[in-house]
């Protein structure tokens, strides 16, 4: 008992100990700005991230303008409003934009302990998922840490994390919101998890997808093997039961599988309730805040329009600046309606096939939206990458591992190169930079596939072992 003790904390010790080194790690960094040059750079600052232009249209405002004069500031009002006087204050023979590091330092610290705490909730339900399917030796070979233990380190040391923590840019608040409403969801707090979703959703548009996830999470519970199983499982148990003829009460109600089979739309509405008290709440203050400035409509032109139109056609790591670049203005508006239906056409078949893993839907919809949203950046990368690591038990027969880490290092490598021989050099051309970005969609577009593949196997694994052998 006392060894098995020892073994617990030791795996919760080395985690801390890692966790740590990793906000110091980025503390030190946040004191050399100017050497890394990291808030320049297109795969880490995108128009709708970028602190200089929060910063730009934080000026505007205090001029009396409007923040969305010209073309510098697309973001949240209330972004503008929190951030805004961060990046103003100066503390004297610190570096500039010092306490708005702090703040993305401390949201990327609170995110991993969130997708921590999301992963011990999944592996408990799912270790009571398996045990009542009297699948309990497949717990045996187990890791050292957990899922949420790797999942977390996994996002906190990610080197997309870090550039895009102290690359002077937003994505650590947008981040952030993407997990409240998911960490909410799985712990059946509602009101956290509409809060998060709003948030996410008025800040960035796409994580109003992950509205199916949190609803299935909500009214089904985390995730499990197929349902289909904890019901021939009961179906065969209470056959059993009744032809025996010691059959007792007692043993019939401790065989009930801990997954519930019934849909619980009591949390569902309760969560449609409060994500409409907290939308109000939102467009009330988004309201004060632009009342002088054209109003809500302005705001959701110079915002929610931006990202649609994609107006900006600045490079990115993503393939849409490229695209919209080269195509004729005539067949513009056409091709912006493929690009956008396309995220919405692959959201019922894959919550169809993988309603009994809402989480793991929330990670494929974060990876698809990451692939083809408007503006791109690593740090949406960071946060799928880092949700993997909550499956690394279920994807451990996962293909092309080696040859996706090989693939992404090299395209992280050779993209600053593509870049500088294009703009600054002037030895190459746009098609270096958008050969980077071509291969950077291919290996999420392989990752996304293979995890669902793996994902889908596992389960049919689990349904070969759970059903009894004639």
């Amino acid at each position: 008992m006392e060894e098995t003790k020892k073994e617990i904390k030791k795996p919760r010790f080395w985690f801390w100990r890692w966790a740590l080194a990793s906000l110091l790690f980025r503390l030190i960094l946040i004191y050399f700005p100017k050497n890394l040059n990291l808030s320049s750079r297109p795969e880490v600052s995108t128009p709708l991230t970028s602190l200089r232009r929060l910063a730009e249209g934080y000026w505007l405002k205090q001029s009396s303008m409007s923040p969305y004069t010209g073309s510098m500031y697309h973001g949240s009002p209330l972004l503008l409003s929190i951030l805004g006087p961060l990046t103003v204050k100066r503390i004297e023979g610190q570096p500039s934009h010092l306490i708005c590091s702090v703040v993305f330092v401390i949201a990327d610290f609170a995110t991993a302990l969130l997708i921590r705490a999301t992963g011990h909730n999944l592996q408990l339900a799912y270790s009571q998922s398996l045990k009542s399917l009297d699948l309990g030796r497949l717990l045996e070979n187990s890791e050292i840490l957990s899922s949420g233990d790797i999942a977390a380190l996994m996002y906190l040391w990610n080197p997309f994390t870090i550039v895009t923590c102290v690359g002077f840019n937003t994505s650590p608040i947008e981040n952030l919101g993407i997990i409240l409403s998911i960490y909410g969801a799985c712990t059946r707090l509602v009101p956290l998890a509409a809060f998060g979703w709003v948030i996410a959703s008025h800040l960035s548009l796409y994580p109003v997808i992950l509205i199916i996830p949190v609803i299935l999470l909500l009214g089904y519970g985390p995730d499990a093997p197929p349902r289909k199983l904890f019901m021939q499982k009961n179906s065969t148990k209470i056959q059993d039961n009744l032809a025996s003829d010691s059959f007792s009460k007692q043993k019939g109600l401790t065989s009930q599988p801990a997954q519930p089979t019934s849909f619980s739309w009591r949390l569902v509405l309760f969560f449609l309730l409060w994500a409409s008290v907290w939308t109000f709440y939102v467009l009330v203050l988004c309201g004060i805040s632009v009342t002088e400035h054209g109003g809500l409509l302005e705001m959701f032109k110079r915002t929610y329009g931006f990202i649609l139109t994609v107006k900006d056609l600045s490079p990115n790591i993503g393939v849409l600046w490229y695209f919209f670049a080269e195509v004729f203005d005539f067949f513009r508006n056409f091709f912006l309606i493929v690009f956008h239906v396309n995220i919405l056409f692959m959201i019922l078949p894959l919550a169809i096939r993988l309603n009994h893993r809402p989480c793991f839907l929330a990670f494929v919809y974060i990876g698809i939206s990451s692939m083809l949203k408007s503006y791109p950046s690593v740090g949406d990368s960071a946060l799928y990458l880092g949700l993997l690591g909550l499956f690394v038990n279920e994807l451990a027969d996962m293909q092309f591992s080696f040859f996706l880490f090989c693939g992404c290092l090299g395209v992280s490598l050779l993209s600053p190169v593509m870049h500088n021989l294009w703009i600054w050099r002037g030895t190459g051309n746009a098609n270096f930079y958008f050969a980077t970005a071509i291969a950077y969609a291919c290996f999420q577009i392989i990752l996304v596939v293979e995890s669902v593949s793996s994902m889908l196997n596992h389960d049919r694994k689990i349904r070969k072992l759970s059903t009894p052998k004639a």
